[in-house]
């Protein structure tokens, strides 16, 4: 069966912004209407507001995309919202643990979705960093990284946007060894900080990844953001206007964020798609 005589692909997006204005919901719809576009692909997605609505997607589902969003991955723990969402997760694992499903769901989980699969499996340690990472930082890949797809034609170290006020560290290699999941990527190595670095990214298993850096930043769309009045000041007050001009130049080069942009995600659109194809 050719692409183009598939049906549909269903795209679920569970929103973890709690209402929060932001650019990633924006980021991603983009690449998927971009990634239908090229690929000549018929997509459509729906949305489920997660954290305020509770809302989460059935299986009907052929790929799921968690986002980012505001706040703390670690006082959330036992609410209402989460016990809705992990019970969609559990639902996935199930569905895709039947050898009776041939059509295997997708999912990719970004930064405080990954952080909160993190400290729900036990896989690291979920804390507070000393200071928020903001900017443009690079990503390095481990050994297997280099041979994963969704990093395919990367380079090593890549860039990318970070955002956050917390970080998944000191990974629990029994835990990671026993579920057969894969460390694919750490943060920058800083020789003068005697901090461990954190995890960037995590395959879980073969139809399920993660990434603590946002996959889907677009360039101009957070040129434009950072330009804004309120938060170039913002971003001034706190880190400095070096950090702020440092931002706005590294957006500008084409083998930075664009090429992150348009490769991690639209690779794992381009596998899941295909598996499910082959299926």
């Amino acid at each position: 069966m050719s692409w183009n005589e598939k049906k549909t692909i269903r795209v679920a997006i569970l929103d973890l912004y709690e209402g929060v204005v932001n650019q990633g919901m924006r980021c991603i719809r983009e690449i998927l209407n971009q990634f239908s576009e090229s690929q000549n692909i018929d997509i459509s997605w729906d949305e489920f507001e997660v954290r305020i609505e509770k809302q989460v997607p059935d299986l009907s589902y052929d790929i799921y995309i968690s986002t980012g969003g505001p706040g703390s991955p670690l006082e959330s723990e036992g609410s209402e919202w989460e016990k809705s969402y992990f019970s969609w997760l559990s639902a996935i694992e199930n569905w895709n643990n039947n050898d009776a499903n041939t059509h295997k769901k997708h999912v990719f989980f970004i930064c405080h979705s990954f952080q909160l699969i993190c400290r729900q499996y036990n896989i690291a340690r979920v804390c507070k960093r000393k200071s928020t990472s903001f900017g443009v930082f690079p990503i390095h890949l481990m050994q297997e990284g280099k041979n994963e797809v969704i990093f395919e034609g990367l380079n090593n170290p890549f860039y990318s946007v970070d955002s956050r006020d917390y970080q998944v560290i000191e990974p629990n290699h029994a835990i990671i060894h026993q579920m057969g999941y894969t460390i694919l990527a750490i943060e920058k190595e800083r020789r003068h900080v005697p901090l461990e670095r954190a995890i960037m990214a995590i395959r879980f298993n073969e139809y399920m990844i993660g990434t603590q850096f946002h996959p889907e930043a677009d360039a101009v769309g957070m040129s434009m953001y950072l330009q804004t009045e309120e938060k170039k000041k913002t971003v001034i007050e706190n880190y400095g206007l070096a950090k702020w001009e440092s931002m706005i130049e590294q957006l500008g080069d084409p083998e930075k964020i664009m090429w992150t942009y348009s490769h991690i995600l639209p690779n794992f659109l381009m596998s899941a798609i295909g598996q499910e194809i082959e299926a």
